[in-house]
């Protein structure tokens, strides 16, 4: 068994027969499977690698921008009160490996 961590998760990869399978170690400390039977016939090496990217798509690390919904906006009198766009916001990725803060020594 193969573990990395990735935005301050752990996560392991067990051989399953030929294939792989990815679990992620929930904060209670069990475990959630993350994918079943992956990566058939790869090696240990190259099914971390692809487990690590296919991590990385699924938990992407970010922040999700709502921006203004000019489109619609609310009218009291003359005033216009622009509020969130819910239904489109953006996603900011960045290549981090973490979104929390850098330890401090």
């Amino acid at each position: 068994m193969k573990t990395f961590t990735y935005n301050d998760t752990e996560f392991s990869v067990e051989a399953a027969g030929k294939a792989w399978d990815i679990a992620r170690k929930l904060p209670d400390g069990s475990t959630a499977l993350v994918g079943a039977g992956l990566f058939t016939g790869l090696s240990a090496q190259d099914a971390e690698t692809k487990a690590l990217s296919l991590v990385k798509s699924i938990y992407p690390v970010g922040v999700k921008s709502v921006g203004p919904d000019v489109a619609h906006p609310n009218l009291i009198g003359d005033l216009k009160i622009v509020g969130p766009n819910v239904m489109h916001p953006n996603f900011i990725y960045w290549d981090k490996d973490s979104s929390s803060f850098p330890k401090q020594l």
